[in-house]
């Protein structure tokens, strides 16, 4: 449904021919993420010299707040088939920061102090910038190329990616910090095509994976000699369908449907740890997503929206412990907004969204594969405000 460049772009770019006036889109998004992690170890668990008495707590995230820009043009020339995008946006993220704990097994410091990691952090952005190419191949039907470029940035303490080391001898090998690393550059392309009719629209839309090189950290092992580790993490090629329809005076409605190829995607669908004890991924199962919403127009400068989707766990229990730093268990999504039109030029927008709170659960997960007996539970929810400005020209 084109409604926004900013939309449009970030899903199928040819429903920005069918926008009402060129337009240029400014906003900004806070999320606010609510996570915490359960874990429990049954007495005696790991033999002697380890705890004799069972084990089991939570803890919260301690990260308050992330900020996330997006900037989107949408132009037309008079009388040209062809209308032009630009979109600078994030497209993937997450961040946690789980202090250390002495009751809860998962933070307890590393062996032979404790069972656990210690605390853990991540923290995870790409922005993308796409450029949009779309094409009127009829007065109802519009094709677009993307060409994508991505820069990235990951952080992960400990770096369960590397391999743990036991360079001061005393036996228990510990993994390094990742927190000093590189930005990466990826790059991907997306294809789309609309059709609108009289009341009904159409549009489907190919994003391709996005392939990046590899993030590289700069760490050192036990006794602080350097070291540098890397690790690849791509993102997931999605294929988007959709439809719209406005044959009720005032009422716009849309659907649509997503596939996130996750487990052909490195990083994300690798599991397991390699023979040096280096954690391969984290395991995501590939998904479908479903999103609905509705548009009203209340007056002429009034608009209100309301919307909700839905989406498979990428995050299976297998996959609990494995997913302890990245909270991406939410399924259901509600969102309410409005727009105010304040001059015929300018028009400012307001949405609230929900991330229902959700959880896994699943064993705790070494190199030596899963402990009998132990649990893992991660759960998250979260608030999201955007605000946004709409130029039109």
């Amino acid at each position: 449904a084109p409604v926004s460049a900013s939309g449009a772009i970030m899903w199928n770019p040819a429903t920005l021919s069918k926008l009402s006036s060129n337009e240029l889109d400014v906003g900004g998004e806070l999320i606010v993420p609510h996570a915490d992690v359960y874990s429990q170890i049954p007495a005696n668990t790991f033999g002697p010299g380890f705890p004799p008495v069972d084990m089991a707590g939570s803890t919260g995230n301690e990260n308050a707040v992330f900020a996330v820009p997006t900037i989107a043009l949408s132009y037309r020339p008079e009388e040209s088939p062809f209308t032009f995008g630009m979109g600078a946006y994030a497209i993937a993220g997450f961040g946690l920061n789980y202090p250390g704990s002495l009751t809860n097994p998962v933070l307890t410091p590393s062996p032979p102090v404790g069972l656990g990691f210690g605390p853990i952090f991540s923290q995870y952005q790409v922005m993308q910038i796409a450029p949009a190419l779309v094409y009127d191949v009829t007065d109802r039907l519009s094709v677009s190329f993307s060409p994508l470029v991505n820069i990235g940035m990951a952080q992960l303490d400990p770096a369960l990616f590397a391999s743990p080391d036991d360079a001061n001898g005393d036996g228990f090998p510990t993994y390094p910090s990742g927190t000093h690393s590189t930005q990466a550059w990826g790059a991907g392309y997306s294809l789309g095509i609309y059709y609108q009719a009289d009341n009904w629209g159409l549009g489907a839309s190919y994003k391709s994976r996005q392939w990046f090189q590899d993030y590289q950290f700069s760490t050192t092992n036990e006794i602080g000699l350097p070291q540098t580790i890397n690790f690849g993490l791509d993102l997931p090629a999605i294929i988007s369908l959709g439809g719209s329809y406005r044959g009720i005076d005032g009422v716009l409605l849309a659907a649509d449907v997503r596939y996130l190829d996750f487990e052909n995607t490195s990083g994300f669908g690798d599991s397991g740890f390699s023979p040096t004890g280096a954690m391969q991924g984290i395991g995501l199962q590939s998904i479908v997503a479903v999103s609905v919403g509705a548009q009203f127009e209340i007056t002429d400068a009034f608009t209100l929206r309301t919307g909700y989707s839905w989406s498979d766990n990428p995050v299976t229990p297998a996959q609990a412990s494995a997913n302890v730093a990245s909270p991406l268990v939410v399924q259901n999504v509600i969102s309410a907004g409005c727009s105010y039109q304040l001059t015929e030029a300018l028009v400012l927008s307001f949405c609230y969204s929900r991330a229902l709170e959700n959880s896994v659960s699943g064993p705790l997960t070494t190199a030596m594969g899963p402990i009998p007996g132990t649990l893992v539970k991660n759960s998250a929810a979260v608030d999201m405000y955007t605000l946004g400005a709409t130029v039109k020209f």
